[in-house]
């Protein structure tokens, strides 16, 4: 191909890349601004592409927004997976001192964050619901069994405060604490509300 055909010829596009730098310029955007205060020009400003391609990858913010927290709740399954009960401390550690944004990992703060908007909250709840309802089936029981739910939904409150408190308290030793460290009083935690008597 000549010099001259290349400058003139179109710029080819990576559908993969491009979606890829939507999601992770909406995640830093919603985390840090919120669902209300970010706009799609935003999002694609941060990427560095046309605003119209996100109506082509995501049809719109509130689809932006769902892949965002999709994205989160599968970072939790990558490191978690199908986390037996057994293994379920380990993963969770590791998820409180993943990488972090402010201090708590991105994923931890879409997912807590309240967007303002009704349908965006609501994909946000129940993303949450799913993850209680997984850790309630890897301890064996029902996800429609309301004790071991609301069990297993203590479990996620209490890892989520445990992330703030780590990252937003300085409390000592807990601020400093590695997952190794976390790993055993989860144990104990994940033990204490989720085994079988």
């Amino acid at each position: 191909m000549a010099a001259n055909e290349t400058a003139t010829s179109p710029r080819r596009r990576d559908a993969g890349k491009t979606r890829q730098l939507l999601l992770e310029a909406a995640l830093q955007r919603f985390t840090r601004d919120g669902y209300a205060a970010t706009t799609v020009r935003d999002i694609a400003d941060d990427a560095g592409v046309n605003v119209a391609l996100i109506s082509r990858y995501f049809k719109s913010k509130e689809g932006l927004f769902e892949a965002c927290l999709t994205s989160s709740v599968d970072e939790i399954k990558r490191t978690t997976g199908d986390t037996p009960l057994s293994r379920t401390p380990e993963a969770i550690a590791r998820q409180i001192a993943g990488p972090c944004t402010e201090g708590l990992p991105h994923h931890l703060v879409l997912l807590l964050r309240s967007s303002g908007d009704e349908s965006a909250d609501r994909i946000r709840l129940d993303l949450l619901r799913s993850y209680g309802q997984r850790l309630a089936v890897a301890a064996g029981r029902s996800a429609d069994d309301e004790d071991i739910l609301l069990r297993a939904q203590i479990v996620l409150a209490a890892a989520t405060g445990i992330a703030l408190m780590r990252t937003k308290s300085g409390l000592e030793p807990l601020a400093s604490a590695t997952a190794e460290d976390l790993v055993p009083p989860l144990r104990d935690l994940i033990g204490a509300l989720l085994q079988k008597p």
